[in-house]
């Protein structure tokens, strides 16, 4: 008899009491049943970590932390030192999976001897499979076409959080802790069907990445503090690489110069000024860049001298 892996889903949980049970209920319907799921509510003011424990009450495979009000790195190390699982899944409680979600990504692992498994979403599938080293994997997923930095599609082998955990300070770590855990793996397989299914609303922590009206100085500056990190790091992990890490710098910021003339974006006099000297100082270098998209050109042509 084959003895299965078990699999620890976390899932961090913040005034969604119209959202949560959908989530939770697509956990509990999964075909791989060989896991423990850990609920963080962290700090609800509604009734999201009440339906948690009702939820609890029924099946014991839940368990729940009920936390004072935090970050969502915060909430999310709180779970990840709880965990029990070989293997690590993130679900947001705004999103819901496929019955097959588990099975699916376990079986990548089991059949490709892989660290790390990445399926497909709602908004990225394709009929496409790749296996991956670790560095190949890392600049694939960098350039988002097929999937990014975010933990949800992930199954994840525990031991890459060894020495790693989630910032407490910045909203939007997933852009700096996932490279530093795909750089630890040994294999990457991924399968671009679609198993997670991805809620959009304007609610969500990533909701300017689709309405760039949203945008505001505090969230442009903790971008730019990690991408400036993050390339940093990857710079002195992979130094063969140096260009193509500052290419994916430099293309996140021409599009947010682009992004805050076009809207006319109130606040960020700074941030643009600081992007527009860095781009203005390393102009050559970014356009001549392989791969440079070709509106990239013409944004700089248009508002780096």
């Amino acid at each position: 008899m084959v003895v299965r892996s078990l699999i620890s889903v976390l899932m961090l949980t913040y005034n969604r009491e119209n959202m949560v049970a959908i989530a939770i209920e697509s956990i509990l319907a999964q075909t791989y049943t060989d896991f423990e799921f850990i609920i963080v509510d962290n700090g609800s003011t509604d009734s999201s970590g009440r339906i948690a424990d009702e939820y609890a009450a029924k099946d014991d495979r839940i368990k729940v932390i009920h936390r004072e009000r935090g970050s969502i790195g915060a909430g999310r190390n709180t779970a990840l030192d709880e965990a029990k699982g070989d293997y690590i899944a993130f679900v947001d409680d705004d999103d819901y999976i496929t019955p097959d979600y588990l099975e699916f990504l376990y079986s990548l692992i089991v059949e490709n001897n892989a660290d790390i498994a990445v399926c497909g979403s709602s908004v990225k599938t394709f009929d496409k499979k790749m296996i991956m080293s670790a560095e190949k994997a890392m600049e694939i997923m960098l350039w988002r076409t097929y999937f990014n930095v975010g933990f949800p599609t992930k199954l994840i082998n525990k031991d890459l959080f060894k020495n790693v955990r989630f910032s407490e300070q910045s909203k939007y770590d997933d852009i700096y802790l996932m490279p530093q855990i795909v750089a630890e793996s040994k294999k990457v397989v991924y399968y671009g069907l679609s198993k997670y299914i991805i809620e959009r609303h304007s609610n969500n922590n990533s909701a300017w990445t689709q309405n760039h009206e949203l945008l505001d100085v505090n969230t442009l500056q903790e971008y730019l503090d990690v991408y400036k990190e993050r390339t940093k790091w990857l710079c002195e992990k992979y130094p063969l690489q140096t260009t193509v890490w500052y290419y994916f710098k430099w293309s996140f910021m021409i599009s947010m110069v682009e992004k805050i003339d076009r809207l006319h974006i109130q606040g960020c006099d700074l941030q643009l000024k600081q992007m527009i000297t860095e781009l203005t100082e390393y102009r050559n270098e970014f356009l001549e860049f392989d791969e440079i998209q070709d509106y990239e050109k013409e944004w700089i042509k248009k508002y780096i001298a």
